[in-house]
Parts: structure tokens; sequence; C-alpha cells
């Protein structure tokens, strides 16, 4: 009897091991299905594409004259994690100084099917962007007046349509600027103004705003307005005949812009004293910038890139100001004239070229 009792124990112990064996054997097939379907389903979503965002780039520039704002904007959405051929295309559209060209660029742009449409021109190009592209977002970093004043928004706040962005706001800078050139030439008396009649906003500085600056500050403005490259060679001849004391060039204007190293040039021949709106003429040797920190402006592109490709509405984003301003005064410059530039005037200045 007691033979049989552990025969039976050890058949019930071999047969429960046998169960344990199997239970195991389940549990590790089900661990290694299990392990399985997480990596192939890991491989699947890496070897998924991920979604490409399309963003329309359209300036009134050349890609030459365009190069250093692209690459500051395409750096700020790189810090994004927005990276060119990857997971953004950026489609450019450059209008090479060619004002007619500005809505057959939009139509292009809005038939590719963009996410948004970023505008680094002015007033023009807003206008022909918003015409083409009624339902795509649009964002806006350049020149121009007021957006609010030209009607392109309802405020600045809440925009409530397709438009938001940066404005330069640059014409609300015209009495600034003559101030500086007066500290910077205390003996200064008659002031010459080129600008680009096209360029809205600028009209309305040289004509209301700096005629009140100037009688503030005691000098007399004589503008020239030109639409075109003749224009410009007739207002610098002119300019050349009747010798001011100093020379005032408005931001707005891409005819301005185009021709901004042509100015300095002539400036310089001409042993004129001026003072720019236009940072790039800085660039050919211009003696004095006065305005927004364009750099800071264009990094702030990539913010609403970003906030419009993860749904944000450009209705709802608030359109942003200068915050930062800059004095650059170019000492080269300063030398060639035979100008001293008092110490008073040099302590201001952001950027000081030697």
């Amino acid at each position: 009897m007691k033979r049989s009792t552990k025969t039976g124990n050890s058949a019930l112990t071999a047969q429960h091991s046998a169960l344990w064996l199997e239970h195991a054997m389940k549990n590790l097939i089900y661990l290694l299905l299990l392990i399985a379907m997480v990596v192939v389903g890991g491989l699947v979503q890496a070897e998924q594409p991920q979604k490409i965002r399309r963003i329309g780039y359209l300036s009134p520039q050349t890609p030459a004259r365009e190069a250093a704002r692209a690459e500051i904007i395409r750096s700020a959405l790189r810090e994004l994690g927005y990276v060119e051929g990857q997971n953004i295309v950026i489609e450019y559209r450059y209008a090479n100084g060619q004002r007619d060209r500005q809505p057959e660029l939009a139509a292009e742009l809005v038939r590719l099917n963009v996410d948004v449409i970023l505008v680094t021109g002015g007033e023009p190009y807003l206008r022909a962007a918003m015409k083409a592209a009624q339902a795509t977002p649009i964002v806006m970093t350049g020149p121009g007046p007021d957006p609010v004043e030209a009607g392109l928004v309802k405020s600045l706040a809440r925009p409530g349509g397709n438009l938001t962005g940066v404005t330069y706001l640059s014409t609300e800078l015209g009495g600034k600027r003559l101030e500086l050139l007066k500290e910077a030439i205390p003996k200064i008396v008659r002031v010459a103004v080129i600008y680009d009649r096209d360029a809205p906003g600028t009209a309305q500085e040289v004509k209301s705003d700096l005629p009140v600056a100037a009688r503030a500050l005691g000098l007399s403005i004589r503008s020239s307005e030109v639409l075109d490259s003749a224009g410009l060679d007739k207002a610098l001849g002119s300019i050349d005949k009747q010798r001011p004391d100093g020379l005032y060039i408005p931001l707005t204007g891409a005819l301005m812009r185009a021709n901004a190293r042509r100015i300095a040039d002539f400036a310089l021949k001409t042993r004129l004293p001026a003072l720019y709106g236009i940072k790039a003429a800085m660039d050919a040797g211009g003696l004095m910038y006065y305005g927004a920190d364009l750099d800071e402006i264009h990094g702030r592109v990539a913010y609403y890139i970003d906030r419009i490709l993860k749904g944000a509405k450009a209705a709802d984003l608030p359109i942003e100001r200068p915050t930062k301003f800059e004095l650059i005064i170019n000492l080269k410059a300063a030398q060639q004239i035979n100008l001293t530039i008092p110490p008073n005037v040099l302590a201001r200045a952001d950027k000081v070229i030697r």
C-alpha cells in the first residue's frame, strides 16, 4: 500500500509539472507575440512619412535681396522643429521688383494648396494675397502703413480675417528720424526727402507727419515723389543741384528698397548726410539707420506659422508691433563725407560701423 501511494504522488507531481510547463510555454508565447507586435508596430510607425506642410513665400524682391531675411525665418522655423525638406516645403515666389506680378504669384501659391502664405512685401502684396487666398491664412512681415488704418484688418488685437503677423509701422518713425538727423548734424536746415509715390502710407508721412516734426525742429522739407527709375534719376539730379543739408529716405516702397545701394552711393559721392529707414542701405555704405530691429521681427514670423500649422486661426492671432528699435551709425561713411558725429549721438547707437 505504501508503494502504491508513492507511485500515485509521483504521477500527480509529473502531471502538475507538465501543466505548469504548458502554462509557462503559453505565457512565453504570448509575451513573444506581444513583443513582436510592439516592434512591428513601431517599425510601421517609423516607416510612415511625416506630414509635409507647405508654406508659400511671396516676396517683392529678387532671391539675392531676399536671402538674408529668408535665412532668419528658416532658422527660427528650425528652432521650432520645422526643417525644410523634411517636414515643411517652402514655395518661394519672387516678384523681382515687378509690381504687376503680385496677383499672378499669389494665385500660383493658392493653386499649390499651401497651408499658409508668408508675405514680405507691403500693402499691394498683402492685398494681392488676400484677394487670391480668401481662405488661406496669411502672415505678414514687411513695410507698410498701419494695417488697421489701411483697412486690411479690423484691429491689431483681433484681426478678424485671414491676415496676421508683424507690422513695421514704419511711417510712425519719420519724426524721430528727423530728430536724429538734426542731432547728428546740428547746423542742418534743409532736408530733401525722396519717396515712392505708390508706397501706401508714405505719402501721408511725407505730406502730413514730417512737416509737423520739421517745424518743431526748425527744418524745411523739400520732397520728391518718384514712380520708377527714371523718376529717381530726375530726383537725384535735382537734389544734386539744390545742395540741401541732409537727405531722408523713408522705409516703405519697393522702388526705394531696390535702389538703396544706388541712393547710398549718390549720398557718399555728393557728400550729403543721409538717414535711412532702409537697413539695406547700411550695407551699401549708408550713414545712419533708425528703425525696427528687423532680425527680431523676421524671427517672430516663425511663431505665427507654427501656431497656424497647429490649428490656430489667423483671425485670433494679434498682430504685433515692433518692440525693439535700433540706431546704426557708419563712421566710415561719416569720414568719407567729412562729418563728425557728436559723441552724445554715438553713445546712443546700438551699432557703430568703424
